[in-house]
């Protein structure tokens, strides 16, 4: 039995960057295709840039039939903010689903598989584009607040992106989780719409949580998308007690772990028998 020395020590310290480095060009590479796919996919960048536009101007068309007094919120904060919620929900979630069912029936899953890159690795790249698009548009939906709608800069930018950031990983790991009770390409516009529709009229998207009953709004925010929601909300607008941002940060995180769970239990990498 010896005994590791120092020089042993040395090369492991040696390596670690070397396999960062490594991991990181798989990564690359592979973010680079997928990235090549989505833009040839013409249903998927109608989906991506287009729906989320016409939802933000359908939420504000029905903000305006809502009295929003007492909720601190105008029409144009919580249409934007909202906004960011069906980017959230259109381009990370439903488009992931997709785009995870296809690699699996495609067998590009399963190859992949059998070379360096590993299943972590598989799944992130498969997320980055649609990460970064939807990160780009939520950059965007701020600028506009701040120069066609008149509203601030993030008042608390730390807590915006905290909840931007969690909300983009809940999601992935959701649509991840989503593709794993999805037989096909076609059935993922079924299967999607469940979160959809809860996320969309529960969770604080279209209507502020404040208006509905204290009981109902107690529900609601359990649901996955209501704790993101609120501290994207508060954390652009301002308004928050601490109570409610920790109770937000907490329900978020906890979907997130669940998530995360789901997908290393029941993710399928073979096409469904």
């Amino acid at each position: 039995m010896t005994t590791p020395t120092l020089a042993d020590d040395r090369v492991d310290v040696g390596r670690s960057p070397s396999k960062a480095s490594a991991s990181a060009r798989r990564l690359t590479a592979l973010a680079r295709a997928e990235m090549v796919l989505l833009i040839r996919n013409r249903s998927a960048i109608f989906v991506a840039l287009v729906l989320p536009i016409v939802m933000i101007f359908s939420i504000r068309a029905s903000l305006q039939q809502v009295d929003l007094a007492g909720t601190g919120l105008s029409i144009a904060g919580a249409a934007l903010t909202g906004g960011i919620g069906i980017v959230l929900v259109q381009v990370v979630y439903m488009n992931l689903v997709t785009g995870y069912v296809t690699r699996r029936e495609e067998l590009v899953l399963k190859r992949l598989r059998t070379g360096e890159i590993t299943d972590r690795e598989i799944l992130t790249a498969t997320a980055l584009p649609s990460l970064v698009l939807a990160l780009l548009q939520c950059v965007l939906l701020v600028a506009a607040g701040a120069v066609a709608f008149d509203l601030t800069a993030p008042r608390r930018p730390e807590l915006f992106l905290v909840g931007l950031l969690v909300g983009l990983v809940m999601m992935s790991a959701l649509a991840a989780a989503t593709s794993a009770m999805t037989r096909t390409v076609q059935t993922s516009q079924l299967t999607t719409l469940p979160l959809f529709f809860v996320s969309l009229f529960g969770s604080g998207i279209f209507v502020p949580l404040d208006i509905f009953p204290d009981g109902l709004a107690s529900v609601f925010e359990l649901l996955p998308l209501t704790g993101v929601m609120t501290l994207v909300r508060h954390g652009w607008l301002g308004g928050a007690e601490g109570g409610d941002l920790v109770t937000a940060g907490v329900a978020a995180l906890a979907w997130t772990a669940f998530a995360v769970f789901a997908v290393q239990r029941w993710f399928r990498w073979d096409p469904r028998g």
